[in-house]
């Protein structure tokens, strides 16, 4: 779950992580107010749940009221990247005399939290490390150990030379560290983190991104998100069983089991059509998520055919079919549906949607590929 910058800040704010003064604002009648509380100049920024927002225009340095004004009347409503500005954050600026990256991330690969420092700051961290990798500082993070402050000030004497910079910087990252543990987070870093030109250390952005498999643990959440049309309909999903993730294919598909959902993909990739989501309907013999499953497929404009393919362990192949004899019930289905059932109860699948003439069996994941990328050809 990710959180907007204004939200992340507040979280830094609670755990003393140094940042400017900063208002929340929806209007531009609330920036020019703003603008008379703070000192300025001040810069606005669009919230959207996006990078890039100062390549797009969404960021702009105003010395006035007037020109603060003006440039929240510019930035509301502008689309970043297929999202829509609805509130900006209004914060002081300050005098910048050098820039650094820092965060943490969860990192598979070490089976750890891994510290990534750069003085590279500013930038996007994927660009330097495209560009630059050298220049990216990776240290995991023992559990047991954590950060203490001796680690974090020998990492940024690597970037640092001022001491009472490193004994700041360093302060700020193992504040970094407790929020990340506490709040259950996949991602946390300030970018940049500021030295101004009076020698002080501030958090001048923040990106902040929740564990979904924690969430149970901070229903307070809840108020934080600020979720997309796809991404409400991610976690409907989810609360109706399934795993589902929009693409931006046109072929819909409905699988049991993750590990099948991303081979089905990989066919589709490999017969030359595009898979327009993920959806895993899980293990359970129910009916009811197959109709679900259905509902989300064929309400995604951009599928031109849908390809079920059905693998029977705890599932059972009967039960899928009955699903989905429910669902051509339920709604009207005007598009081609390719399925394939193999494994338990499979011989009663089939029997069962033998007579549907919504449906065209295949034999194998090659052949339902195939047959499925045909028919959206046709459509």
């Amino acid at each position: 779950m990710k959180i907007h910058e204004f939200q992340g800040k507040e979280l830094f704010a609670d755990y003393k992580i140094p940042i400017q003064k900063q208002h929340v604002c929806t209007t531009v009648e609330q920036v020019g107010v703003a603008f008379d509380e703070l000192t300025s100049p001040v810069v606005v920024k669009a919230q959207v749940l996006v990078g890039g927002r100062g390549k797009a225009g969404g960021i702009k340095f105003t010395k006035t009221r007037e020109d603060a004004m003006a440039a929240a009347d510019k930035i509301l409503g502008m689309d970043i990247k297929g999202l829509t500005v609805e509130k900006l954050l209004v914060c002081e600026a300050v005098d910048i005399a050098k820039e650094i990256y820092v965060g943490f991330v969860n990192d598979r690969n070490t089976k750890s939290v891994m510290l990534m420092v750069s003085a590279e700051g500013g930038v996007e961290i994927e660009e330097v490390a495209k560009t630059n990798p050298e220049k990216i500082i990776k240290i995991p993070i023992d559990p047991l150990v954590g950060l203490p402050a001796h680690l974090a000030r020998n990492v940024f004497f690597k970037v640092l030379n001022d001491g009472s910079q490193v004994r700041q910087a360093a302060d700020i990252l193992v504040k970094l560290y407790k929020l990340y543990v506490e709040k259950d987070c996949s991602l946390a870093e300030i970018n940049p983190l500021v030295i101004t030109d009076d020698n002080k250390v501030i958090a001048l952005d923040s990106k902040i991104n929740f564990d979904d498999n924690a969430l149970f643990r901070h229903p307070e959440y809840e108020a934080m998100a600020d979720y997309t049309d796809d991404e409400k309909l991610e976690v409907e999903a989810t609360e109706r069983g399934l795993s589902y993730v929009k693409l931006d294919g046109e072929i819909g598909c409905m699988v049991n089991g993750a590990g099948l959902a991303m081979a089905t993909m990989d066919m589709i990739n490999l017969y030359g059509g595009t898979p327009a989501n993920f959806l895993d309907i899980g293990g359970s013999s129910n009916p009811q998520k197959v109709i679900h499953a259905m509902e989300y497929l064929l309400n995604d404009k951009n599928v031109k055919a849908v390809l079920i393919n059905i693998f029977g362990g705890i599932t059972r192949c009967d039960d899928v079919a009955k699903g989905l004899l429910e669902a051509f019930k339920q709604m009207k289905v005007t598009i081609p549906v390719v399925i394939r059932l193999s494994g338990t109860n499979e011989k009663e699948g089939r029997e069962l949607l033998k007579d549907s003439k919504e449906l065209i069996s295949a034999d194998s994941m090659a052949d339902a590929a195939r047959k499925v990328i045909e028919a959206a050809k046709n459509v």
